[in-house]
């Protein structure tokens, strides 16, 4: 068994889906061991809905996927691992399970449904039994109960409803149909009534989707037994978790997934938030090699951004778009305006269970002090509160003092929300919901249960209001607009780079990186094209200006639609209008997933073919050429920065190579492994990676745990572009930023950089030798980036 010192040097994202399986992956393992990965990370592997392209739709925690090949396919593609020296990483999704509309996929919930709460498997999943008289609500109808009757009938002693297949309640099967459904432990309702209604736990706003209490000791034996059981019998080497905010004690459910699986690689899929001040850091105290990395993006992605120019950027696109501060014009006001939207109306259901045990909490014995504070009260305090959260969540416990950060992060939030109430004494609901969220209200059910869900809440809150509304409708810079990032400032200096990664090499030196992953809303390529745009604001504006007027049903529409063109490379229609048409769907202003105005729909799809994805994409030809440069350094330089900075690089599947993708589903189509040959830029990315990959491989010390991160400082006037490292004094890093701006100032003028401790040193890319001390313009000459070692 491995201990966690040893981690994986690099691990390679595969995205698993019935065109892509354990033998496709099988197939591809010499070509992945040849790049110099050590472990294949797979994405879920457990029984899921029939023709999932993710996987996290999880039915059967027992069985591995059979459209994947079954558990044999999984052991063939390990042994196949093992004999090219590659290990497996699986992720695994402790949160959710899914609803299908063949429910019997779920046997737990399916039994549920059919035995209540008295089911052994009701202690699953948190459901709110207090509600719709004891039963649970099941928004799967099309339309209102009345009109869907006739779409309903019973045959073997279930419930047929279009597509859909319900169990019924044992005895209940001869029962005239509307006495029938009023007879189960479950009550069939509109698909709306699931904003305001909802009854169970979801993951995030999707009912298809729902919660399971992992923190219950029989629900994570039943629900890890076949993961662990791959684990100890060395199918297995590592995990990675999905969405561990969603849980209600995430500390606790790490610990104990550690004890079962004792010195495996773990990493957590957890958001921390640059937005706070300061940043957030992943407690200290879990049991994990650290996060998936999307820390690490927003630091490498925004290294390579201008700072002047992405706020020339943003003035330019209020000045065009005419958007007001909460609706696009300035960051953190959107963000305020979308957690407000999403609080009141997509997460009514969720924000009203905690009102109801606020109070029975208010009104609890010896809690005299906060009697008499209304229902109406601690709804505005709550919601004050959530919407003032700067992060996903906090971890308080009941009966455990809550950490300093979460207190003042408590605090802060309640003193904001105060002035909400114009009666002072009013605001006495500020403090007890305040005092309930850190688990002060002693240790009972309902505050367990309060400060769990708070929790919960707080981290989709956050997601949906960020991740899926704010982030699509403030556009200036849509590189920016990614998952842990800071759109409102997206600039980092080399200094807070070095910054970040001194702290990931001191306190999480086996903690994932990542560029792309199956959740990027556009791949690191994409990115950097759009990135290199702030190296020239003045150019995409004559670009804009030179379009023709009116052909965009909102200037918001055409800035975002050509920013993901340029971004793309090519005019692929119909990606782009799936793109575009996702974005205004999340951004919730003239149209939306649940009230879809067709209309204008289709205004923007016939724009997007006309525009940007369609003819007019030539207009783009005299910016691409003028930024090729800039584009290209960008790209190798994130990539070798990922590749040899602290920490485990995570390369998602095809992005060794150039790798366009867009938002999902266009970031999971099967990937074509090896591909053909590559050339230019592509053939470039792939050889940079596969030297890194197999530097690190060959030579662990300089980038694991017991490894040095030292800044390397370059002397001359144009150092600011220079960004350089170097790992135990063994291996040299140097890439170039903001290339463009580098060019339009006369080049490198003599900057000159001095690698450690003298002697000489060989660039791995191009085959030269060094000398200690050289010059970027000779070191830079062929290629934007360099990756050293000592000669």
């Amino acid at each position: 068994m491995r201990s966690m010192d040893a981690h994986p040097t690099a691990t390679y994202r595969l995205q698993l889906q019935p065109g892509f399986t354990f033998r496709d992956a099988e197939r591809a393992v010499p070509y992945l061991a040849s790049l110099g990965v050590s472990h294949l990370h797979l994405s879920p592997v457990l029984e899921a809905v029939p023709g999932s392209a993710h996987g996290y739709d999880v039915v059967d925690h027992s069985a591995v996927r059979a459209e994947l090949g079954g558990e044999e396919g999984l052991r063939s593609l390990a042994r196949t691992a093992r004999a090219h020296g590659l290990g497996l990483v699986l992720d695994i999704v402790p949160n959710h399970m899914a609803v299908p509309a063949l429910l019997h996929l779920n046997n737990p919930l399916w039994q549920l449904l059919r035995d209540g709460p008295a089911s052994p498997y009701a202690r699953w999943f948190d459901i709110d039994w207090s509600e719709h008289g004891g039963r649970v609500l099941l928004p799967v109808l099309a339309g209102p109960l009345g009109t869907e009757l006739r779409h309903m009938s019973v045959a073997e002693c279930t419930l047929r409803y279009r597509d859909r297949v319900l169990p019924l309640r044992p005895g209940t099967a001869h029962l005239p149909l509307p006495r029938l459904l009023d007879a189960q432990w479950y009550r069939p309702a509109w698909w709306r009534l699931a904003r305001t209604e909802l009854n169970y736990r979801r993951f995030f706003t999707v009912p298809e989707l729902i919660a399971v209490r992992v923190e219950d000791p029989e629900v994570f034996a039943a629900t890890h037994a076949t993961v662990l059981r791959l684990l100890r019998e060395g199918v297995a080497d590592g995990l990675r978790v999905d969405h561990p905010d969603g849980l209600a004690d995430p500390a606790g459910y790490l610990a104990r997934l550690a004890r079962e699986a004792p010195g495996r690689w773990t990493v957590v899929e957890k958001i921390l938030t640059g937005d706070s001040a300061p940043a957030e850091r992943l407690p200290a105290h879990w049991p994990v090699a650290g996060t998936t990395g999307y820390e690490a993006l927003r630091h490498l992605d925004g290294l390579f951004t201008d700072p002047s120019g992405a706020a020339g950027l943003a003035e330019l696109y209020r000045a065009r778009t005419g958007r007001p501060p909460g609706l696009g014009g300035e960051w953190s006001a959107t963000v305020r305006r979308a957690a407000r939207e999403v609080v009141t109306h997509e997460l009514a259901a969720e924000t009203e269970r905690l009102v109801r045990t606020a109070a029975r909490l208010c009104d609890g014995e010896g809690t005299r002090e906060r009697r008499d504070i209304a229902p109406w009260a601690l709804r505005t305090a709550l919601r004050e509160i959530l919407v003032r959260l700067p992060v996903y969540r906090p971890y308080a416990l009941p009966g455990s003092p809550p950490s300093p950060g979460d207190a003042a992060l408590l605090e802060e939030a309640a003193r904001a929300a105060r002035p909400a109430f114009t009666v002072p004494q009013e605001a006495r609901a500020v403090d007890a919901v305040r005092d309930a969220a850190l688990g002060r209200l002693g240790d009972g059910p309902e505050q367990r249960d309060f400060c769990a869900r708070f929790a919960q809440t707080a981290a989709t809150l956050r997601a949906k209001s960020v991740e899926d509304r704010a982030f699509y409708r403030f556009a200036p810079l849509l590189s920016a607009t990614e998952v842990g990032g800071t759109p409102g400032q997206p600039a980092v200096t080399p200094e807070e780079f070095h910054a970040y990664c001194a702290h990931l090499q001191q306190h999480w030196p086996a903690g994932g990186t990542v560029l792309s992953t199956h959740d990027t809303k556009r791949s690191a390529d994409v990115r950097a094209r759009i990135a290199a745009l702030t190296e020239c604001p003045r150019a995409w504006a004559a670009f804009l200006d030179a379009l023709p007027d009116g052909a965009a049903p909102d200037p918001h529409v055409a800035w975002a639609a050509w920013q993901l063109a340029f971004g793309l490379g090519e005019p692929d229609a119909e990606r782009l209008v799936a793109a575009v048409l996702k974005g205004e769907r999340e951004a919730a202003l003239r149209t939306t997933w649940t009230e879809p105005d067709a209309a204008y729909e289709r205004a923007v799809a016939d724009f997007v073919r006309a525009g940007p994805g369609g003819p007019a994409y030539t207009a783009l030809a005299p910016l691409e050429e003028r930024l090729r440069p800039a584009v290209r350094a960008t790209t190798l330089g994130a990539a070798l920065l990922h590749l040899t900075m602290p920490g485990v690089p995570d390369l998602y599947m095809g992005t060794e190579r150039t790798y366009r993708a867009l938002v999902d589903p266009d970031n999971r189509r099967p990937p074509a492994l090896p591909g053909p040959p590559p050339t230019g830029l592509a053939a470039d990315k792939l050889r940079l990676t596969r030297t890194a990959l197999r530097l690190r491989r060959a030579r662990p010390g300089c980038f694991d745990a017991t490894a040095t991160y030292r800044p390397l400082t370059p002397d001359g006037p144009a150092a600011a572009h220079a960004v350089a490292f170097t790992r135990s004094g063994e291996v040299v890093t140097v890439a170039t930023r903001l290339a463009l701006r580098l060019t339009e100032a006369g080049g490198w003028h003599g900057t000159v950089l001095t690698l450690p401790d003298g002697g000489r040193w060989r660039e791995l890319l191009t085959g030269r030798t060094v000398a200690s001390r050289v010059t970027l313009a000779d070191l830079l000459d062929r290629c934007p980036v360099a990756l050293l070692v000592r000669a």
